[in-house]
């Protein structure tokens, strides 16, 4: 897989193929005919998905703000996604799934399906990246990353964008985060590797990890934009979420247009 690799992210002209004005993108009618954020959520007794937490229903709303108004979305928890399959309220046809959740149910099909499966082992790729890359990297649930690289996986090659970090508060994040030059390097390197070995395909996704005396310290991989995301939503930076949704929608319309 193609990579760009640069050792200052404020070089990259992120996803700007990407970002374009809702009006340029193609008829819907052409994409697909409805699409599913899937979050995870309990279902209620009543069946209905029980209320979102504050930080999942700001991820919720910036994807929702990147699609076009002329598509059908629903929100759906993964809990309650079964019973909606059963009753035929929902079908897998003409959906662009959105996950927004590691949690997927391993029925639901989409090109990201394999990867996120990969993604929820977390120690396996721990293994991997420690044995085969020999990067240092967390140790069961003592020590979490606080620091996110997202990168963003388009036919091109990869997009670094400017490292997030998260403050003294829980779900405070911020961004741009300035990483030496080494550390910089290093970690690039690890992502273009890791997604390499994946076979990722376009989508946004989080590298999270930590800094041991500016050593790269691994720790998990998100296959979406995760709550972190949220910090590219203020300021200057690439808003994640609308890069996430033009990478999906294109891939949708790549598988759609093979199964005709």
């Amino acid at each position: 897989m193609a990579t760009t690799e640069a050792l200052n992210p404020s070089q990259f002209s992120l996803l700007t193929n990407l970002t374009a004005d809702r009006s340029s993108s193609p008829n819907p009618q052409q994409e697909m005919d409805k699409v599913i954020i899937l979050v995870n959520a309990e279902a209620q007794a009543s069946g209905q998905m029980s209320r979102l937490s504050p930080v999942t229903e700001k991820m919720v709303i910036a994807l929702k703000n990147a699609v076009p108004k002329s598509l059908a979305v629903e929100v759906t928890g993964t809990a309650s996604l079964w019973s909606k399959m059963e009753s035929g309220k929902t079908s897998q046809n003409n959906l662009i799934w959105c996950p927004l959740t590691i949690q997927l149910p391993n029925w639901v099909n989409f090109p990201g399906k394999k990867v996120y499966q990969a993604c929820r082992d977390i120690e396996e790729r721990r293994t991997w990246v420690a044995h085969t890359l020999h990067y240092k990297t967390s140790q069961g649930d003592s020590s979490f990353g606080d620091l996110w690289l997202p990168i963003t996986v388009t036919s091109k090659g990869l997009e670094y964008g400017e490292v997030i970090g998260e403050g003294m508060i829980p779900n405070a994040y911020s961004q741009p985060i300035s990483l030496e030059r080494e550390s910089l390097k290093s970690l690039h390197r690890l992502a273009a590797q890791l997604l390499d070995n994946l076979q990722a395909p376009a989508s946004v996704y989080l590298l999270q990890f930590r800094l041991a005396h500016r050593e790269v310290v691994f720790d998990r991989l998100w296959p979406f934009p995760a709550a972190p995301a949220i910090a590219s939503l203020r300021g200057q930076q690439t808003d994640l979420y609308a890069a996430y949704w033009n990478c999906l929608r294109r891939q949708a319309m790549v598988d759609h247009s093979l199964a005709i």
